[in-house]
């Protein structure tokens, strides 16, 4: 499985049987999952869509949203639950609009799940944690 690394984007392989969660990158050193959301750029959103094997939940979000700013801890809190099966993200619509309009963003919050580059499921609004775990943990396995 090839996981990217959320410090530094370097691409790690993590081989069978291994326990991802307990995976360093190669070249930082870091933890590769240390139960946040990544905030990532257009660049870095190719880099972890196009080179990594994990699905991504993405957030778009913008800092002036209420919705987005109360979802904030319930994401936080869902990267500890699903990791290291999912890669949380953050994509601030603002600094992003292309990003945003390439996922087609009509209003925020907006959640995608992204696995080896197709949608496979998309919900508006802000949602707890449990019911956002539930949500990804549906999408996955069907």
């Amino acid at each position: 499985m090839h996981v990217v690394c959320p410090h530094c984007d370097t691409v790690n392989r993590i081989p069978d049987g291994k326990p991802a969660g307990r995976g360093k990158c190669g070249s930082c050193g870091r933890a590769l999952f240390d139960g946040h959301p990544v905030a990532l750029t257009e660049e870095r959103f190719r880099s972890h869509a196009e080179k990594g094997d994990l699905p991504l939940l993405i957030d778009f979000w913008a800092p002036w949203c209420g919705p987005c700013r109360a979802m904030a801890p319930a994401f936080e809190q869902a990267a500890h639950a699903l990791e290291p099966r999912v890669r949380l993200v953050k994509v601030n619509t603002d600094e992003e609009q292309r990003l945003a309009a390439m996922f087609g963003v009509q209003s925020i919050p907006t959640l995608a799940l992204v696995h080896k580059g197709r949608e496979i499921g998309r919900t508006a609004g802000a949602m707890p944690a449990a019911a956002l775990v539930q949500w990804v943990q549906g999408r996955l396995a069907g």
